[in-house]
Parts: C-alpha cells; structure tokens; sequence
C-alpha cells in the first residue's frame, strides 16, 4: 500500500490517505458509540416524556420520581432521541424542560455517567429550564444548556460535584462561566453552595422567580413568560436563535458568513412579506 500511494499524484495520494483516515476514525467511533448504547441500555428505570403543542412550544418532562429524577441510562438514550425529534420538528419555536412531582434533577445515576459523560443538546429552539425543587450536580449542569431559566420559590441549584471528588463533565462548568462569569462560577463549584431564587436573579444564573407553586400553575406561567420570545414565525424564532448560537460559538468570520447566509434564506420568505404587508397596513 505504500507504494501504491507514493506512485499517485500528491493531490491525489491525499484524498485517499484522507478519507482512509476517516473510514478509520468513523468506525471508531461507532464502534464505542455502539459500545455505550449498550451500557445504557442495561441501567433502566424512568422515561423522558415529550409533549407538542400546537402553538409551537414543546414540554420535555424527567420522569424519574422515586431517584429525584436522576437520569439513568435509558433515560439519557430517550434524551438524545426526543432532542433529534425536536431538532426536526419545524413548526416549533420554544422548549420547557421540567422535573416530574415538583422536582427538577438530582444528576445522574454514576454509572450512566461512566457511560456516557457528555450528553450535548443543541437545539433550534428557544429552551427554557423550569426549576422546581432541586437542581443538584448533573441535574444543575442540564439548568445551563437551557436559554433560560426560571426558578420557583424554594427551589435551588447546586453544583454538588466538589462533594462527589468530580467536577462538571457535561458541559456545566464552561457553560456556567459564560453565563455568570469567573469569580461567580468559581465560588459555586469550589463551595458547592446552594443557589436559591434570589441569589440566582442576582448573580445571573436565573432570570425570573414565578410567583406560582403548585406545578400545572408554574407550566402555566413558565409558558406566558416564554411566550415573549416565541411569539411570531417559527422560522424566524428558529434563524434567530441559529445567529445568536453561531455568534458564540463561532469565529468571528464564520458567525459573520453564517449570519449573512441566514438573513438570505429569510429576505422574501412568506414570514418577511407579511411583516412588510403588516407594516403598510398600519402605516
């Protein structure tokens, strides 16, 4: 094979060796893909229960009441499955993820978390965490991939690791820097202190309290709150949600290029042309 590939063409030899090379890591990675799907699998116990609605706002319930709505194995497989259904859902605008029985997460059953330690979520969808009750380790970091978040009286999120000899593996700890800053994001990973409503609206981690209590009053309320940045065409909601992503995420240069190709996709769409019409009309 060597000779082969030193006889080609340069251009040539390294369109080979390239896709070789990602022949090789493709199999890889299914393989310990296929690997930790199987891990998961064998740790059962709770469900991920996805409710749409028609005015294009999704309810994602952890159901897992009698382990404080700890993930288990399964539990992170119907994740990744309901996340890969909203991503393909076009008609939907925002996302409320909640905890069953007035409880939000208590993390993550440990051997899940040797299974799998990076559950990442991306959505096109304007996500917002109704916090009820504990949000504690795991559960504190799934608080964070969320847009938003609200928190109801008595609840709190904690970053409970320190007291496990962890530290965030799903994204938490980066997440929660950005959202609150260094100083803000060190104390509560290094003190492990609880985080109640107010403490959350101060520091920038939460960004309202609900005045409800019972749990059909908070959705009730959590969806009015929502319903400010979801209002209006689900295409629109969903590219200003991608350039929001992509200015963060990306580059400089690539949000840019992104954010221009978005704006092209919308120009003289059906939702552009009626807010035009809308606008001569009233003027």
């Amino acid at each position: 094979m060597f000779c082969i590939h030193k006889c080609l063409p340069c251009g040539l030899r390294n369109q080979v060796l390239q896709r070789r090379s990602l022949s090789v890591y493709t199999s890889v990675y299914r393989m310990n893909e296929d690997d930790i799907k199987a891990k998961l699998q064998q740790l059962r116990g709770g469900s991920i229960d996805l409710q749409k609605d028609q005015n294009g706002v999704a309810t994602l319930m952890i159901n897992h009441p009698e382990r404080k709505n700890a993930f288990s194995g399964t539990m992170m497989l119907d994740l990744r499955d309901r996340v890969e259904e909203l991503e393909h859902w076009t008609n939907g605008k925002g996302l409320i993820l909640r905890g069953a029985d007035n409880t939000f997460c208590s993390g993550s059953d440990l051997n899940a978390v040797k299974a799998m330690s990076n559950p990442e979520c991306r959505l096109p969808l304007v996500s917002v965490a109704l916090v009820q009750g504990k949000a504690l380790g795991g559960g504190a970091e799934v608080t964070t991939a969320c847009d938003f978040r609200l928190m109801t009286s008595g609840s709190e999120i904690r970053f409970v690791h320190k007291h496990m000899g962890l530290t965030p593996g799903w994204g938490g700890a980066t997440r929660l820097i950005k959202l609150i800053g260094y100083r803000n994001a060190l104390k509560l990973l290094s003190n492990a202190q609880p985080v109640d409503p107010a403490t959350g609206l101060k520091i920038g981690l939460a960004d309202e309290l609900l005045t409800s209590t019972d749990g059909d009053s908070c959705l009730e309320e959590a969806e009015n709150w929502l319903n400010q940045y979801t209002n209006g065409s689900s295409q629109v909601i969903r590219a200003i949600k991608n350039v929001v992503v992509s200015g963060r995420e990306l580059s400089q240069d690539e949000s840019l290029k992104n954010e221009k190709s978005i704006f092209g996709t919308l120009w003289g769409s059906p939702a552009n042309l009626k807010a035009l019409a809308q606008k001569i009309k009233r003027n």
